[in-house]
């Protein structure tokens, strides 16, 4: 018996991801400005499915109101850029404020339980619309723009956006993975599965908590951002809205609640439909609630589940995995 981390499928699965990265840095060199466009819309969703995934899937914190920190995000990029800082620099600023205010939002939204915590947090969410509706900038409902991208022409701007959103989200991925394998991502896993036998082996629990909900807010907030970047307006209703967190409930349930490629192929499946059946309008929608309610049914740990489940496949492994033991057991028998 062997216990260890990477595996064959693991090593191969790097070589891609090197070679898939080094493309997608090219990729606006040589690809229409559509596609540009697309895939940097793909990276945020990326970013937003992978952050939930962290707060849910790892972490057992269940929440309907991660639109506070997507909001809360593009509206501080706002606020920063209207002092003249650069909107580049302004992304990751915002994101980092966030992140820094999530700390005392945590200190009490922690001590919710799952359905408090989840309802806690669409109120907070609410609450944070209309705090941001109070500031004469903004204008309540009637918004703003992001003026300061006018100082680049839309070439660069959309070159800009991209290599910012795919840089984003491939620091963010890193950045999980190794969280997930540290002590703080093995404690977190033992707190979502049992709190109490966590605590129990003195795991702290609270305050391991707190730093993931910090990391999710954190990412959340850059996701918000950098969609205010492409998208270059900015309305309080649109980016405090619930559908950014029904959007990354999608991506992660159908993907695979609980697994780092759960959620990178929710997000992926949930670009696919949105670019070919968007246009439906209201039958989309209905699509996407059809879809989540037969993964729910029939593949309750999503697609990435069910394959790791019956080929035994993982391709990112964040936790130790145990190998030669059938083959060990085979040859006691023999």
């Amino acid at each position: 018996m062997k216990i260890q981390r990477s595996n064959a499928y693991s090593k191969m699965t790097l070589s891609v991801v090197v070679t898939v990265f080094i493309a997608l840095i090219l990729a606006p060199f040589i690809a229409s400005d559509n596609a540009i466009e697309r895939l940097t819309v793909l990276f945020i969703y990326i970013i937003m499915a992978a952050m939930w995934n962290t707060l849910a899937g790892f972490g057992g914190l269940i929440s309907i109101g991660q639109q506070l920190f997507f909001g809360l995000g593009a509206y501080a990029t706002i606020r920063i850029t209207n002092m003249g800082v650069s909107p580049f620099v302004a992304l990751l600023i915002a994101a980092c404020l966030v992140g820094l205010l999530s700390w005392p939002i945590s200190s009490f939204m922690l001590r919710l339980k799952a359905g408090e915590f989840a309802i806690g947090m669409w109120v907070l969410a609410s609450i944070g619309h209309l705090l941001v509706n109070l500031d004469p900038l903004i204008q309540g409902e009637t918004g703003i723009s992001l003026i300061a991208l006018n100082q680049y022409s839309i070439e660069h701007r959309r070159q800009f956006i991209y290599l910012a959103a795919l840089i984003g989200m491939s620091g963010l991925l890193l950045g999980l993975f190794y969280v997930l394998r540290s002590k703080a991502g093995i404690a977190m896993q033992a707190i979502r599965d049992n709190e109490e036998a966590a605590d129990s082996i003195g795991v702290d629990a609270e305050k391991v908590k707190k730093w993931f909900f910090i990391f999710a807010a954190f990412g959340t907030a850059l996701a918000g951002a950098l969609w205010l970047a492409q998208a270059s307006s900015f309305q309080p209703k649109t980016y405090f809205s619930v559908q950014w967190t029904a959007y990354m409930i999608f991506m992660v349930l159908v993907g695979g609640l609980g697994r780092f490629e759960g959620a990178i192929l929710g997000a992926l499946l949930f670009f696919a439909v949105e670019t070919w059946f968007a246009a439906t309008g209201v039958w989309y929608l209905v699509g996407l609630g059809a879809v989540a309610m037969l993964c729910s049914l029939f593949l309750p740990k999503g697609i990435w589940g069910a394959i790791e489940t019956r080929l035994g496949i993982t391709l990112i492994p964040v936790g130790y995995q145990v190998t030669g033991l059938i083959s060990d057991t085979h040859s006691k028998h023999k």
